[in-house]
């Protein structure tokens, strides 16, 4: 992978159709996310407002310039006692995977935590997407949960597991 025609930024407004086309990409998988049906740009905007880049940035990730990922971090639980913890997401537009992109954001990710006032991180990942477990292993994330069987898709139950990791001691 060639890092130097690749960019990472803070996402604006005018992003949020790339954005919501990327996730849209992973529904038909089943692999990447609960929902079964695409969604749209208006359904997202309260969720694109909740982001700021001092505290839970979401970030697009562009090759020559072309949007073709993004990473979300994402309050847990929306209570004060959790404010050091977020969720992180990263959706890669199907021509970005096997480019290493994933790791890019990743490593970007676990540098910015203590500027972000981030502590700890967890990802909620489906037991049967195997890239994306593999991803937080390598950065050390462990199993902190296993739900069985606590989503139905189209009729197949599939299980979460919560991977998490202390960025701060």
């Amino acid at each position: 992978m060639s890092e130097t025609n690749v960019q990472i930024r803070d996402a604006q407004l005018e992003d949020l159709s790339k954005i919501v086309e990327i996730y849209n990409s992973s529904i038909p998988g089943q692999l990447a996310t609960a929902d079964l049906e695409e969604v749209s740009v208006e359904s997202r905007l309260a969720w694109f407002h909740d982001h700021n880049s001092q505290h839970r940035p979401l970030w697009v990730l562009e090759e020559d310039e072309k949007i073709v990922g993004w990473l979300s971090f994402q309050s847990f639980y929306g209570r004060p006692a959790y404010n050091a913890t977020a969720e992180v997401s990263i959706y890669l537009d199907p021509s970005a995977h096997g480019k290493g992109y994933a790791r890019v954001l990743m490593d970007k990710a676990i540098s910015e935590c203590p500027t972000l006032e981030i502590k700890t991180l967890l990802a909620f990942v489906f037991g049967h997407n195997n890239p994306s477990i593999r991803l937080f292993q390598k950065y050390n994330f462990e199993k902190w949960a296993h739900l069985p069987k606590i989503a139905d898709m189209a009729g197949v139950e599939r299980d979460l597991i919560i991977l998490g990791k202390r960025i701060v001691q």
